[in-house]
């Protein structure tokens, strides 16, 4: 009878797939609760401690290290030295093994747990029996994940020795071996409070293939850190299969709402900056408020809500043709409304990052890894620089400005009035271009900037983009300072009365 080793914390399918084992005749022996599980179910299967003869020992920390395990699983079947040597010691080959881990990431994020628990959660044997399988696939089946017991049996009760099969699973070993140590080096560093240790490893998971990358002809794929996770945790409610450029997109719109917190806020999105931002008493209006920056833009765009989607919001959206929609909910008259558009992507939930999340930007040989941009600063940490402060209206302004330039690229200028953004300049070279950018597509609009407040992502380095606002009819700015020059642009907000007011610091997007 062939031999193989259970012992799994993940007991998922773990019966079924035993007893479809133990029909095509095959020996099972496992590990303590592995064993109770099987046993309860009425299948037979004999302990480890029978192949060791050593039974069980530091409270289960010590059990399948042993040569009777090791040996069982490294020998080499087409090298006859191997296989005597194991006869000569009294070891029965080993053929497959069904190995899953200690809880530990499961265990690490739950609330209130100690140090010691998650250290009792490295997994120490485990890794151990699925490596020593894994490196000798060529004799042995080594399974690490529940879903492929049905296609494993089937290959078994075919009799199909299928070593491209067995090579998958074994690459699968490797993946999550290294997957679970970098989930443990990482919990080591936080819990030394270090964001950026001396090696750092990555774990991703493919969640789906896509169609194409951000052109047809390249290919591409949507990689997760963990289920439930960020734009992993977002329900697909309706529409076609999410697209490279969507997911782009659909994070450059959650960035740009993310700093209204709770607040009734819409984004709308092209090419991962806003091209509309606005707050209102309602999603309709806060909408209606956000399309009126640049409607023309809007085309093909995604949408951002900070708060439930109605149907009268939906209704408003339909007329527009939008890529993607995402929203914390839809009530049920929503999403049927929205459900009659049927290339439109509809995504529920909160796309919440994880704990010590950090940002990634990738270059050639290697990453730029950096902390997640602080929150926008507040009124409180500002100062005012000019002779005239901002009234109270132009403080507002000038918060809602400072929230959302932060997720414009560089270099930014957003022009704003009544809690919604009426001119954007985006991704220039200059600051004055940026400047007189965001002017020209507030008036193409129809917007009079008479009266509006302007935020800057970054200092002016010359007074220039200063006497751009004032041609403009702006009355306040707000941007960090910093500049060599700053005296030169103060005095140039004083000549032309507009209020300014640093706030220390910077919000570059590239």
């Amino acid at each position: 009878m062939p031999l193989a080793l259970l012992s799994v914390s993940d007991k998922t399918g773990l019966v079924e797939f035993a007893e479809g084992l133990r029909r095509l005749g095959w020996d099972l022996v496992s590990t303590g609760g592995t064993a109770k599980a099987l046993r309860d179910a009425g299948v037979t299967v004999r302990e480890v401690s029978d192949l060791t003869g050593f039974p069980e020992m530091l409270e289960g920390r010590v059990k399948t290290m042993h040569p009777a395990v090791h040996g069982a699983l490294l020998a080499r079947r087409d090298v006859a030295e191997q296989m005597a040597a194991l006869s000569e010691m009294g070891i029965e080959p080993i053929a497959l093994v069904a190995v899953n881990l200690y809880p530990f990431q499961t265990t690490a994020a739950r609330q209130g747990v100690t140090p010691e628990e998650v250290i009792e959660n490295i997994d120490i044997g485990g890794p151990s029996m699925l490596r020593s399988a894994a490196k000798n696939f060529g004799s042995v089946t080594v399974v690490v994940e529940p879903v492929d017991y049905t296609r494993v049996l089937a290959g078994l009760e075919a009799n199909d020795d299928d070593l491209d099969l067995r090579r998958l699973l074994a690459e699968k070993v490797f993946a999550h071996t290294a997957a679970y140590d970098a989930a443990i080096a990482k919990w080591f560093a936080c819990e030394r409070n270090e964001d950026f240790p001396d090696r750092i490893n990555f774990s991703l998971t493919r969640r789906q293939t896509l169609r194409y990358g951000e052109n047809p002809g390249q290919r591409a794929a949507f990689y997760i850190e963990r289920e439930g996770m960020g734009l992993a945790g977002l329900a697909q409610k309706g529409g076609k299969e999410l697209s490279f450029n969507n997911l782009l997109d659909l994070e450059g719109a959650l960035l740009t709402t993310d700093p209204f917190g709770s607040e009734t806020c819409c984004a709308i999105v092209k090419h991962t900056t806003p091209c509309g931002l606005a707050t209102g008493a309602s999603p309709v209006e806060a909408y209606r408020k956000a399309l009126a920056c640049d409607p023309a833009s809007a085309f093909g765009s995604v949408i951002s809500f900070t708060v439930p989607v109605d149907a009268e919001t939906a209704q408003a959206i339909s007329s527009l043709f939008v890529e993607c929609l995402v929203a914390p909910a839809f009530s049920v008259e929503a999403l049927e409304i929205l459900g009659r558009k049927k290339n439109l992507r509809v995504l529920e939930g909160r796309a919440a990052w994880g704990a010590h999340a950090l940002d990634y930007k990738r270059v050639r040989g290697g990453l730029l890894l950096q902390e997640r941009a602080a929150p926008a600063a507040e009124l409180s940490g500002w100062t005012v620089v000019t002779k005239r402060a901002p009234g109270e209206e132009e403080r507002k302004n000038l918060m809602f400005a400072w929230r959302a330039v932060g997720s414009v690229k560089s270099n930014a200028i957003l022009l704003a009035r009544d809690g919604a953004t009426i001119g954007i300049g985006a991704g220039q070279m200059s600051r004055v271009d940026a400047a007189f950018l965001s002017v020209h597509k507030a008036k193409l609009a129809g917007h009079d900037t008479n009266g509006a407040v302007l935020g800057s992502d970054a200092f002016f380095p010359f007074r220039d983009g200063v006497d751009q606002a004032a041609e403009a009819g702006i009355t306040a700015i707000v941007q960090p300072g910093g500049s060599v020059r700053d005296a030169d642009v103060i005095a140039a907000a004083d000549e032309h009365e507009i209020a300014m007011v640093f706030t220390g610091q910077r919000q570059f997007r590239h």
